[in-house]
């Protein structure tokens, strides 16, 4: 039987290496596939087919999925056949907001509570961002994205809120993607940023918790439209 044409796009898109573990290595090369619509939310994605892709054995493979499926990007059917998530908008919605809850709460804190050192850690996340947003590496961009988010998270300096955080996140990482992808609205997201960064470094409650509440609808609304767009093709 011949091989699916995702998995021979998968062999010459995967380089695995001794770097990391070969679990942790696949699992951050089909994350990178998933984002960037190599594989379609829904498909199969058979444990033999991905070996053969790799090149690898069962176990580390295994490992690999299990990585995805605690991110929230693989879920299994009752069987244990793994397949491309396929979230539902409400479920997205629904992860979105309890994000942009504690997003907001993490704003709040770190008008409190964080150095000023931290607060300038945030700015120059952003700043790195806004050097990368809109170049032709859409994973590179996305990455820098999300290291702003998650250095307010840390300079919160809330363990529970953090790991929580992160929970959603990864629930969220290949929506929050697509939402980065939509270049009508980057000069918003980015003009979102500054009033965010604007806020901590004033340290003012209200106005981070607003805009850190207001960008998290940006993506719930630039999620929605791309779904849409994304049934009609």
């Amino acid at each position: 039987m011949s091989e699916p044409n995702w998995t021979s796009e998968l062999r010459q898109f995967a380089d695995l290496s001794s770097r990391k573990s070969l679990a942790t290595e696949a699992a951050d090369t089909l994350r990178e596939f998933i984002l960037l619509g190599k594989l379609a939310p829904g498909q199969a994605v058979p444990e033999r087919d991905l070996a053969q892709a790799f090149g690898v054995s069962r176990t580390p493979l295994k490992e690999a999925l299990r990585i995805l499926e605690n991110e929230g990007l693989i879920v299994y059917s009752a069987t244990r056949r793994p397949s491309v998530a396929d979230p539902s908008l409400q479920q997205i919605n629904d992860w979105l907001r309890v994000q942009g809850t504690l997003e907001a709460l993490a704003g709040e804190l770190v008008c409190e509570t964080a150095t000023d050192k931290e607060i300038a850690g945030i700015a120059k996340a952003n700043t790195l961002f806004s050097r990368v947003k809109g170049t032709r590496d859409p994973i590179e961009s996305f990455r820098h994205d999300m290291r702003f988010h998650t250095a307010i998270v840390k300079a919160a300096n809330n363990h529970a809120l953090a790991e929580t955080h992160a929970t959603y996140n990864a629930r969220l990482w290949r929506v929050r993607f697509m939402s980065s992808q939509r270049v009508a609205s980057r000069d918003t997201t980015f003009a979102e940023h500054e009033l965010i960064v604007s806020a901590l470094k004033d340290r003012n409650v209200a106005a981070a918790r607003k805009a850190l509440r207001q960008h998290l609808r940006t993506a719930e609304a630039n999620i929605a439209a791309t779904m849409t767009e994304n049934n009609r093709d």
